[in-house]
C-alpha cells in the first residue's frame, strides 16, 4: 500500500525556471536540507521542515549555471558548474560566488555526482569521470573522449557497491541507446547497447535505476506510455569486458502514461517494489503523480496536479521534489511491505462521497484525547488504561460502514498497535488484536511481525487465530508455532482459552485413558487381525491396540497442532525448518500423527470427528514430512523405536491394500466389459460373479 500525503511549497516566491524547469534538487550534508539550481543564475539551500531557505547564491549576470550545484560531503562545501566549464566551491559563510574558490577546465562538465562514501565525481560530456581531488590538482589535464560523435549523455547516476562507487550513464545516437558502466574499484568501463525490442525507433522519456543484487536495474519510460526493465551486469565476465554487449529490455508496466504529454513524464524508483510516475495517465486529462506497485502491477494511488508540472521528478527519503506550476513543491509520502492483499482493488480507487473513510494512516501508536494518568501513576495501569481506551476507539471505529480500502486500513492499524508494543514492552492490546483477527481481512503480508509478537507473549490463542485464518503464513513461522506447541507444558495449556472445535470427539482419547469396548482396528475397513500380510506381527493384538488408541497430547494441545497440520505450506521450504525442532518433540508429534491415523481408520469416511478437523492426505503428509527431514535422528532414539515399528506395519499393511484393491479393479473392469456386451445384445440377463 502507498499514500500520498498533503503537499506543500518550499518558497512563497517562484523560482526562476526556464522552459526546460530546474537543473536539480540534490541533499546537502545536513538532515533535512536541500540545494536547489535553477536553470539561470541561482543556487538556494532549503530546509524542507521550516518551509523557508536558509541561504541564496547566484552567479555574475552573463554568466549560466550548466550543472546543477551538490554538496561535497566530505568537506560540507557546495560545487557548482556554469559556462559548461568553470566549476566553483563555497561554504555556507561565502556570500558572493564571484569570489569563492574558481577552476577552469579543458572539457565540458555534464554533471557531479556527489553521495555518502566517497568523493565527488565529475563526469565530462565526452563521456570521461574524473575524481574532484585529482581534477582539481590540475585543472588543465587533458580529457579524453570516451564516447563516440554524435553520442550525447542523456541521463546518469552513482551508486556505492561494496564501498566502491559504480557509475551508470546513457546515451543515444540516431535512435540508438546505449549504456555505459564505470566501476571505480577496477577502472573497468562496460558499455551495453540497449535493445528497444520490436519498435526500434521506441523514444526513451525518462530513466531511473536501482541496486538488485550483482545488477543495475534501468527501468526506462518510453514514449508508447510502458515502463521498461532492464538488468545490466555491475561485474560482467572476463569475455565480456571491453566488448560491446546487447541487454534487453522487459515490459513492466504497461501505459501508465499518455504517450504526447507536452510538459515530459519523469519515473523514479521509490523502493524495490514501487515507482513514482509523473504525467497524464490520457492524452487529455491533467498531469498526475502516480505510485506504482511494480511486484503487482497496480496504481495504488494517484494525486492531480492541476496548475501542471515542468515534467522533472526528485525524491530523497520519503520526499517528493516537483514544479507544481512555477513553485517547488515537496510531497511526503509512504510505502509499506509490498503484498498481493493490500495490492488488489487499487487500479480503480473512487470514494463514495456519502461514505465516512477514516484517513490511511490512523494513530493507533498513541491514544489521542486520551489522558493516561498521571506522571506517578504506574506504568501497567497506564497501559491498561490505554488498551481499553484503544478498544472503545476500535469499536466505534468497525461501527463506521466498510469502504473497498477497509482491509488495509485494518492492516495500518495493526502494524500501529504492533510498532507500540515494541517501543513499550508492557502494552499488548490483546482483546484488540483477537478482535481485529477475527474480522477474517487480514494475512500475515498485511500485518507482518504480528506472530513474532503473539510468540514472544506465548499467546496460543491468537497463534491458533492466525494459523486458522491466515493464508499466507511462511513457513519458519510454522515451524516457530510447532516448536512452541510442542515444548509448552500442559498446565499453561489448561489455563489458556482455545478453540477446541477441531477435537470436539478426543474426550474419550485423553492420553492415559485406554479406550474402552474396542477390541478390533479397521484400517481402510481392512481388519489387520484376520489378514495380516506380516502373521507375526498380530501376535499380540490386545496389547497394541491399547498403546495406539490413546491419544498422546492432552486435547488443548491437539487442537493448536490440528492448527499446524490444516496451515498452507510448500515442501521445499517447510524441510530445513523442521530438522531445528527437537527430537522428543518430534517423537511426540509422530505419536499424535499415527494416533490420528488410526482414528480416520475407525470409519468407512476415514474422516476425524470435530468441525475442520485435519484431514487423511494432511496427516499422511506431515508423517512423510517429519520422517523426511530427521529420520537419522529419530532412528537413533530408543524411545521412537516402538512407533517406527508400528508406522513399518502400517506401510506393509497399506501395500497389501493397494494389492488388494488392484484385485478389485480388475474384476470391476471385467463387469464393465459385461455390462458393454448386455447393452450390445440388448437383452435382459442375470449373471453371477464370483469374486473371491
Amino acid at each position: 500500500m502507498a499514500a500520498l500525503e498533503e503537499e506543500f511549497t518550499l518558497s512563497a516566491v517562484p523560482l526562476g525556471c526556464g522552459p526546460d524547469g530546474l537543473l536539480g534538487v540534490e541533499p546537502s550534508d545536513k538532515t533535512d536540507q536541500f540545494l536547489v539550481t535553477d536553470s539561470g543564475r541561482t543556487v538556494i539551500l532549503y530546509k524542507v521542515s521550516d518551509q523557508k531557505p536558509l541561504g541564496s547564491w547566484s552567479v555574475k549576470q552573463g554568466q549560466i549555471i550548466t550543472c546543477p550545484a551538490v554538496c561535497n560531503f566530505k568537506t560540507g562545501e557546495y560545487i557548482v558548474v556554469h559556462d559548461n566549464k568553470v566549476l566553483r566551491l563555497w561554504n555556507n559563510e561565502d556570500v558572493n560566488l564571484d569570489k569563492v574558490f574558481k577552476a577552469t577546465l579543458s572539457a565540458e562538465v555534464y554533471r557531479i555526482h556527489s553521495i555518502q562514501g566517497t568523493e565527488p565525481l565529475v563526469l565530462f560530456k565526452e563521456g570521461a569521470v574524473r575524481g574532484l581531488e585529482a581534477l582539481l590538482a590540475e585543472p588543465q589535464q587533458k580529457i579524453e573522449s570516451v564516447i563516440s560523435d554524435e553520442e550525447v549523455i542523456k541521463w546518469t547516476k552513482v551508486f556505492m557497491v561494496f564501498r566502491h562507487p559504480v557509475l551508470i550513464f546513457i546515451t543515444e545516437k540516431h535512435g540508438n541507446y546505449f549504456a555505459y558502466v564505470q566501476r571505480f574499484n577496477s577502472h573497468v568501463l562496460s558499455k551495453y547497447t540497449l535493445l528497444l525490442g520490436q519498435d526500434e525507433k521506441s523514444v526513451i522519456q525518462s530513466f531511473t535505476a536501482s541496486l538488485d543484487r550483482k545488477y543495475i536495474s534501468l527501468k526506462t519510460l518510453s514514449f508508447d506510455g510502458c515502463i521498461y526493465d532492464t538488468l545490466i551486469p555491475i561485474h560482467p565476465s572476463d569475455s565480456e569486458k571491453n566488448q560491446n554487449q546487447k541487454v534487453v529490455k522487459s515490459l513492466l508496466l504497461k501505459t501508465v502514461v499518455s504517450g504526447n504529454a507536452r510538459n515530459g513524464v519523469a519515473l523514479t524508483v521509490l523502493d524495490q517494489d514501487h515507482v513514482a510516475v509523473l504525467g497524464p495517465p490520457l492524452p487529455a486529462s491533467k498531469e498526475c503523480l502516480s505510485i506504482w506497485n511494480t511486484k503487482f502491477q497496480t496504481l495504488q494511488i494517484s494525486k492531480e496536479l492541476p496548475q501542471g508540472t515542468s515534467g522533472q521528478l526528485w525524491y530523497y527519503g520519503e520526499h517528493l521534489f516537483m514544479l507544481h506550476g512555477k513553485f517547488l513543491t515537496v510531497i511526503p509520502y509512504k510505502c509499506e511491505v509490498s503484498s498481493l492483499a493490500s495490492a488488489l482493488g487499487k487500479l480503480k480507487h473512487n470514494q463514495n462521497p456519502g461514505i465516512h473513510t477514516l484517513p490511511h494512516f490512523v494513530n493507533w501508536e498513541t491514544s489521542q484525547g486520551h489522558v493516561l494518568g498521571s506522571q506517578n501513576s504506574e506504568p501497567s495501569k497506564r497501559n491498561k488504561d490505554s488498551e481499553k481506551h484503544i478498544e472503545v476507539e476500535l469499536r466505534k471505529f468497525l461501527a463506521i460502514k466498510r469502504t473497498s480500502d477497509f482491509h488495509t486500513i485494518i492492516g495500518d492499524i495493526v502494524i500501529g498497535l504492533l510498532e507500540r508494543c515494541k517501543t513499550e514492552p508492557l502494552f499488548y492490546p490483546r482483546n484488540s488484536l483477537i478482535q481485529l483477527i477475527q474480522m477474517h481481512v487480514l494475512s500475515y503480508s498485511l500485518c507482518p511481525g504480528l506472530m513474532e509478537v503473539a510468540l514472544e507473549k506465548a499467546d496460543v490463542q491468537m497463534l491458533q487465530l492466525c494459523l486458522q485464518q491466515f493464508p499466507d503464513v511462511p513457513e519458519a513461522v510454522t515451524c516457530a508455532c510447532l516448536k512452541f506447541f510442542l515444548s509448552i507444558g500442559d498446565d499453561s495449556l489448561q489455563e489458556t482459552d482455545i478453540d477446541m472445535e477441531s477435537v470436539s470427539d478426543y474426550g474419550d482419547a485423553v492420553r492415559d485413558e485406554k479406550m474402552e469396548g474396542q477390541t478390533e482396528i479397521l484400517q481402510n475397513g481392512f481388519n489387520s487381525e484376520e489378514y495380516n500380510c506380516d502373521k507375526e506381527s498380530s501376535e499380540k493384538p490386545q496389547d497394541t491396540t491399547e498403546k495406539t488408541t490413546s491419544c498422546p497430547v492432552i486435547p488443548k494441545r491437539a487442537a493448536l497442532l490440528n492448527a499446524i497440520l490444516r496451515s498452507a505450506y510448500s515442501e521445499t521450504f517447510l524441510l530445513p525448518h523442521l530438522k531445528d525442532i527437537p527430537a522428543q518433540h518430534i517423537t511426540l508429534f509422530l505419536q499424535y500423527l499415527y494416533f490420528l491415523y488410526l482414528k480416520c481408520s475407525e470409519n468407512a469416511t476415514m474422516t476425524l470427528p470435530g468441525i475442520h478437523p485435519p484431514t487423511l492426505n494432511q496427516i499422511m503428509d506431515w508423517i512423510c514430512l517429519l520422517l523426511d527431514a530427521n529420520f537419522t535422528v529419530v532412528v537413533m532414539i530408543p524411545e521412537a523405536k516402538k512407533l517406527l515399528l508400528s508406522l513399518y506395519k502400517f506401510v506393509k499393511s497399506q501395500i497389501c491394500i493397494c494389492s488388494e484393491l488392484n484385485k478389485i479393479e480388475v474384476s470391476f473392469r471385467e463387469l464393465q466389459k459385461l455390462n458393454q456386451e448386455k447393452n450390445n445384445r440388448e437383452l435382459y440377463s442375470i449373471e453371477v460373479l464370483e469374486l473371491f
